[in-house]
């Protein structure tokens, strides 16, 4: 594997932790939404299309979890080849390593 190849695996861990942070503030602006909903005594219809679209996003994290991972499982494998040692994309991924993970 080139030096290429394991900068793209850490970007993609990089990615994927990004998604999952955005899928996670997304869940709490949606219950924000459906919140404020309730309490303006909002169409029963508005707030249950609301709930709707919180679940959907409930549903994805399980899925980004999963594919976190599994690249991260994939760019740890990749760390422990020797070719890569002194490089710069070795630190960078260590260091993504070291510092990016999803708690269950």
């Amino acid at each position: 594997m080139t030096l290429k190849e394991l900068k793209i695996k850490t970007n993609v861990v990089k990615r994927i932790y990004k998604e999952h942070l955005a899928y996670g503030k997304e869940a709490q602006d949606q219950q924000k939404r459906i919140d404020k909903l309730i309490e303006e005594n909002a169409d029963e219809a508005d707030v249950r299309k609301q709930k709707e679209v919180l679940e959907e996003t409930f549903q994805m994290i399980p899925d980004v979890k999963q594919r976190f991972a599994k690249a991260y499982k994939d760019l740890e494998d990749k760390v422990e080849d020797p070719q890569y040692e002194g490089s710069d994309e070795l630190q960078e991924a260590r260091t993504v390593l070291a510092e990016y993970t999803i708690e269950e």
